[in-house]
């Protein structure tokens, strides 16, 4: 729909961080490579997908944060003293931070599908989706979500061993 479409319509770029296990670093990667693209004056969103385990807003310091609604959708939770990182993360949506989300497919991808449309980022340079482990269904509804838009890539982060 329009609606859908107007909350990434201010998003020049959409950045997928990607890996095939879990514990090599994805969800660093994705907050330190947000850090420094604001550093160099940049306008950035991180999108926290890892459903089962949403550790960015822990490592930002806003775990306590809520989502606020909004004519267009969610407000992202603003990280940092300039308030310049716009952070949309399951962990904002759980009673506790350290709840665990047991949800089947479907309703880990309806939620998926409702971060890309229901979220009003408003106008960002980019935005970093960290995903989590593996190749799951998570993968593909975050794809199949973004699909319309523009997308600038993934960065796929390995380990040596």
């Amino acid at each position: 729909t329009l609606a859908e479409r107007a909350n990434l319509a201010g998003v020049q770029h959409i950045l997928l961080v990607l890996s095939g296990k879990g514990g090599v670093g994805k969800s660093t990667l994705s907050t330190e490579l947000a850090l420094a693209l604001r550093h160099a004056g940049k306008r950035v969103g991180i999108l926290d997908v890892d459903l089962c385990g949403p550790s960015i807003p822990r490592m930002l310091r806003v775990q306590d944060s809520a989502v606020h609604q909004c004519d267009s959708g969610w407000v992202p939770v603003f990280v940092g003293q300039d308030k310049a990182i716009a952070l949309m993360s399951i962990g904002f949506l759980l009673e506790r931070p350290d709840d665990a989300v047991v949800w089947r497919g479907p309703k880990k991808n309806a939620l998926i599908k409702q971060f890309v449309t229901d979220v009003a980022w408003g106008d960002l340079d980019f935005l970093i989706v960290d995903t989590p482990p593996g190749t799951s269904d998570e993968h593909i509804s975050t794809v199949e979500a973004l699909r319309p838009y523009q997308m600038l890539g993934a960065v796929l982060v390995t380990t040596p061993q």
